[in-house]
């Protein structure tokens, strides 16, 4: 077996085990005797890195697009009502037209936009990834057009991001299979199935693993998930939330079921945002340096005395 079907099947066979523990109501979770992180741990977490970061611009649409979505969603007698909590405190305006064009229409991107856009940022910047996206685009203005152009010439719009061969194959490929399964290149039909099914939907496609579909469901289908990437577990695992031996899968499996669901967007974003910042939460202990660091202020030193170790250790002698 190759190791890309290999992979496949993994991931296949970690949602399908995920969707059944989840249909039948199953208690089981990867570490049952490690009771952090608490409710009040993840409030507080969140209150705390707003305070130092703001929330990351790179997210703001899609935290407005959840905003607009929960007042369409609220019942009539909460819709005359002037503002929401935005988290931390903060209270956003709730106006229905924000982020609309012209016409009143929601703006939001397509959900096989957004999937290409979660692969084309893998492993590489947030400016290159967008850079590699709005390229693709621009080359071809269809998924479509995509489809049926030769590999070489999706490569080559898409090089700047990195990983261009790896990429093109991923996409390409994703979408043979999805008009081959759909009949069309069209993904908007997510929208409509539990989180469960869209998780077994999308692992159908090869080379979707399961913290791209954690970042679909969060970002382009407005769900409550919480995707770790190397950030947040480095994160959690220096302030204890999962244990040192933690992978992902389990890391993931284990903050899903103990963090509240109207905190995972807001917190995920924020400990993305610190991951890349500070050098005490992420370095562990090596001499690499970054370009800006928050480890002089970082809140998250008073959850956990390893952090102090780390940060000692990671300090020139």
């Amino acid at each position: 077996m190759g190791r890309s079907q290999k992979r496949k099947q993994e991931s296949l066979s970690f949602w399908k085990e995920s969707a059944a523990k989840s249909a039948r109501n199953d208690d089981d979770e990867p570490y049952p005797s490690h009771p952090r992180p608490t409710p009040e741990e993840c409030r507080s977490v969140r209150d705390d890195l707003l305070a130092l970061h703001g929330f990351p611009q790179q997210f703001d649409k899609y935290r407005r697009l959840r905003l607009r979505l929960r007042l369409r969603l609220a019942p009539l007698s909460h819709a005359s009502s002037p503002a929401i909590d935005g988290g931390g405190g903060a209270l956003v305006e709730s106006d229905p037209s924000d982020g609309d064009d012209e016409h009143g229409l929601s703006q939001r991107e397509s959900v096989l936009d957004g999937l290409v856009s979660v692969v084309l940022s893998q492993n590489t910047t947030d400016v290159n990834s967008q850079r590699a996206f709005t390229s693709l685009k621009s080359a071809f203005p269809t998924w479509e057009d995509v489809l049926a152009a030769d590999s070489k010439s999706v490569e080559d719009a898409i090089r700047c991001g990195g990983l261009a061969v790896t990429k093109a194959s991923c996409i390409k490929k994703m979408l043979s299979c999805l008009l081959e399964r759909k009949g069309k290149l069209c993904l908007e039909y997510l929208r409509d199935l539990s989180v469960d099914e869209v998780k077994t939907e999308l692992s159908h496609f090869k080379g979707i693993g399961p913290k791209t579909v954690a970042c679909v469901l969060m970002f382009h289908l407005q769900r409550d998930d919480f995707p770790v990437d190397t950030h947040v577990i480095q994160i959690g695992k220096a302030i204890g939330w999962v244990p040192a031996v933690a992978d992902r899968k389990k890391a993931y499996l284990h903050l899903n079921r103990r963090i509240p669901d109207e905190l995972k967007f807001d917190l995920n974003c924020l400990l993305f945002t610190h991951g890349k910042l500070c050098h005490a939460c992420t370095l562990k202990g090596t001499n690499q340096k970054r370009k800006e660091s928050h480890e002089s202020s970082c809140p998250l030193l008073t959850y956990c005395v390893d952090v102090q170790h780390v940060l000692q250790s990671s300090s020139p002698n």
